[in-house]
C-alpha cells in the first residue's frame, strides 16, 4: 500500500471552519491539507500551481459564489475533485452543487463521521451525498419526466444567489458587491427572479426572499 496521502484544499471564508477541518483532517491517515483559500480567486491560484487532489469548497465565499467556483475548477481542472461543505440545506442546493461539477455535498450541521466518509467515497470516485439526497437523486432520475419543478428551483444559479442574499438583508448595491458584478446586472436578475416566481414588484420580490431563505434556514 503506498503511504501517499490525499491533499486537500479548504475553501472557506471563515478562519475557524478551516482552522477546524484542517485539524480533522489531518488525524487521518491517508489525508493531508496542503493550503488553505478564503476567496475563489486564492483558491484558484492555489489549484493552478499545487494542484490538490480534492477542494472542499463554502458556497458562501467572500466576493464571489461557490457555485461559480465550481463550475470554473471543473472548466479549468477537471482532475481536482471538489466537495461543497456547506450550512445552506442540501434539499435546495446539493443538486445545483453537482450539477456544477462537485462530487459531494455535505452539511456542517453533519457530524466529523460523515464529512471524512463523503471525502473517502469521492476520491474513490465515488458520489459523496447523505442518504437523503442520493434517495432523492434516484427518485428524479427515474420519474424526471413526471417531475414538476417548483418557482424557485426553477431560478438559475446566480439567480437563486440574488434571491438569497437578497433574503439575508442586502440591497441591490451590497448583493453587486457580494458577487462582483454590476448593481444593473444584478437588477436584471432581479427582473427575471419576480417573472418566474410571478412577483408583482420588488416590495413582493424582497417579502418573499426574506419568507424563502428564513423557511430554509439551516
Amino acid at each position: 500500500m503506498s503511504d501517499k496521502k490525499h491533499s486537500i484544499l479548504l475553501v472557506d471564508d471563515h478562519p475557524l471552519v478551516r482552522e477546524w477541518l484542517a485539524s480533522l483532517i489531518n488525524q487521518q491517515p491517508d489525508l493531508a491539507v496542503c493550503g488553505e483559500a478564503e476567496s475563489a480567486q486564492e483558491a484558484l491560484e492555489f489549484i493552478a500551481t499545487r494542484g490538490p487532489d480534492l477542494a472542499i469548497v463554502d458556497l458562501s465565499l467572500k466576493e464571489s459564489s461557490g457555485l461559480e467556483l465550481i463550475k470554473t475548477i471543473k472548466t479549468t481542472h477537471p482532475n481536482v475533485a471538489v466537495i461543497v461543505l456547506s450550512m445552506h440545506d442540501e434539499r435546495h442546493y446539493a443538486e445545483r452543487a453537482i450539477r456544477a461539477g462537485a462530487r459531494g455535498y455535505v452539511m456542517k450541521r453533519e457530524t466529523t463521521k460523515k464529512i471524512i466518509s463523503a471525502i473517502h467515497q469521492v476520491l474513490a470516485g465515488k458520489l459523496g451525498v447523505s442518504e437523503e439526497v442520493a434517495a432523492l437523486f434516484a427518485e428524479r432520475f427515474v420519474d424526471n419526466k413526471s417531475r414538476t419543478w417548483t418557482p424557485v428551483e426553477e431560478l438559475s444559479d446566480r439567480e437563486l444567489e440574488v434571491f438569497r442574499l437578497l433574503g439575508q438583508g442586502l440591497d441591490t448595491r451590497a448583493v453587486a458587491n457580494r458577487l462582483q458584478i454590476s448593481i444593473k446586472t444584478v437588477q436584471a436578475y432581479c427582473a427575471r427572479i419576480k417573472d418566474k416566481l410571478s412577483l408583482a414588484n420588488a416590495t413582493e420580490l424582497l417579502r418573499e426572499a426574506i419568507r424563502w431563505t428564513e423557511s430554509n434556514a439551516a
